[in-house]
């Protein structure tokens, strides 16, 4: 709900035909695994018997079992305060998780010893990709979304074109373009900066009309009166529209930056030392995939939600003059 509701209702997993119909979803789903071979398998042995031998009362036997324990978490979860509800979750979710990387008998010893170099070498050059390709962006989607909204018909079409064009284009096939196919016309770019340059270009488009889209949501009137009394075009964006506007534009635009965090990954394939090229690297020698992808993946989730609650707390700041 967007607002909290005043009149008291029953919570919605207390609800029998939620109950019996997530009963029944999961239960169906489990039925579709054959889970005998797992630990949780050994655990129903006191029930099925040998799990190898179970056949298809052990698959039923641990698929109802799951279903059963699923359905009595959401329900006592439903018990609980909201804030308690989103932190019993978020353990289980996390707990859930674990368990499956264990499946893949991780060697512990071998991701400590390489997680600084994985640290110091990958997440500093994904950052620096992902800083400076984010600011280049920015400057880029102003531009073109001011462009797009001005009289001048040489600029709209301008950017209405790169906008259509680099939005068009997967985000690989831009990188190729600026590291393998420039230098065929005598422009030499290393790669650091094509992989930048791919990616101020590809998410600048996205973020023109995510901008655009915010400007435009601000009154006609506001910016008439402000014209009305004296103020320039600049003084009117800086003053009047912007600050509107940024409530708006603030959660699409974070999104992005996260996408962005993630996408700088492609520029592993220009041989970048970034966070998923470094992982790769180290697991190829020894085959410890795994173990290098497994870490770089926690990694770049918990760089995401950092850039969440930095997101979260601008829109809150931002959204004050609505707060009821």
């Amino acid at each position: 709900m967007l607002y909290q509701d005043t009149v008291e209702s029953e919570v919605l997993v207390h609800k029998p035909w939620f109950i019996a119909s997530a009963f029944a979803i999961v239960l169906a789903v489990f039925l579709m695994f054959n889970l005998a071979g797992t630990t949780f398998g050994e655990m129903m042995r006191p029930v099925i018997g040998d799990p190898a031998q179970s056949g298809f009362f052990g698959r039923v036997a641990i698929a109802f079992v799951v279903a059963v324990i699923f359905c009595v978490n959401i329900v006592l979860i439903g018990f609980a305060p909201l804030k308690a509800q989103i932190g019993i979750v978020w353990v289980e979710m996390l707990l859930l998780c674990l368990a499956f990387f264990m499946i893949f008998k991780l060697s512990m010893p071998f991701i400590w010893d390489n997680l600084p170099y994985l640290i110091t070498q990958g997440v500093v050059t994904t950052i620096y990709i992902s800083a400076v390709s984010l600011v280049c962006a920015s400057l880029i989607a102003m531009i073109a979304a001011i462009a797009k909204l001005s009289g001048n018909g040489f600029a709209y079409a301008i950017a209405s074109f790169y906008t259509s064009f680099f939005r068009g284009l997967p985000l690989l096939l831009q990188v190729y373009l600026i590291y393998l196919g420039l230098p065929q016309l005598g422009i030499v770019i290393s790669a650091v900066p094509s992989g930048i340059l791919a990616l101020s270009l590809c998410y600048g488009a996205y973020m023109a009309e995510v901008f655009r889209a915010g400007i435009q949501s601000i009154d006609r009137g506001q910016w008439e009166a402000s014209r009305s009394i004296g103020f320039g075009f600049g003084l009117t964006m800086r003053r009047i529209i912007l600050p509107q506007a940024l409530p708006v534009v603030i959660p699409p635009t974070g999104n992005m930056f996260i996408g962005m965090l993630k996408d700088s990954s492609l520029v592993s394939v220009l041989g970048v030392w970034e966070l998923t090229f470094v992982s790769r690297t180290i697991g190829q020698p020894s085959f410890r995939y795994m173990e290098m992808l497994i870490t770089a993946a926690m990694i770049y989730w918990i760089m995401s939600a950092c850039l969440e609650v930095i997101q979260s707390k601008l829109e809150r700041y931002y959204a004050r003059s609505k707060a009821r």
